[in-house]
């Protein structure tokens, strides 16, 4: 997710205001949220959950549909967004 460069302050407090809940919420297995090396305004959040079942209902919940509202008016850049699963695990 890429945000104006003046939003990220504000970006930054919707995460935390919401991430114990995201986190909490039922079948997310954890969640993390990275910042690019190089540009401090360009974010990725990276969660697993249980199954797709429980993704889908986060994503047609209040919780996510409060958060989104928040954090998409602040990109400066369409956000991306990929489900992907493991094909192997070295360590």
């Amino acid at each position: 997710m890429s945000f104006q460069p003046e939003n990220v302050d504000v970006f930054l407090r919707v995460f935390n205001a919401s991430k114990n809940y995201i986190a909490n919420f039922y079948g997310c297995k954890s969640l993390e949220l990275f910042c690019d090396v190089n540009q401090k305004n360009v974010f990725f959040t990276y969660s697993t959950w249980e199954n797709e079942i429980s993704l889908d209902a986060y994503r047609n919940s209040e919780l996510f549909l409060n958060t989104w509202a928040q954090t998409k008016i602040l990109f400066n850049d369409k956000p991306l967004a990929w489900s992907t699963f493991i094909i192997d695990k070295v360590k």
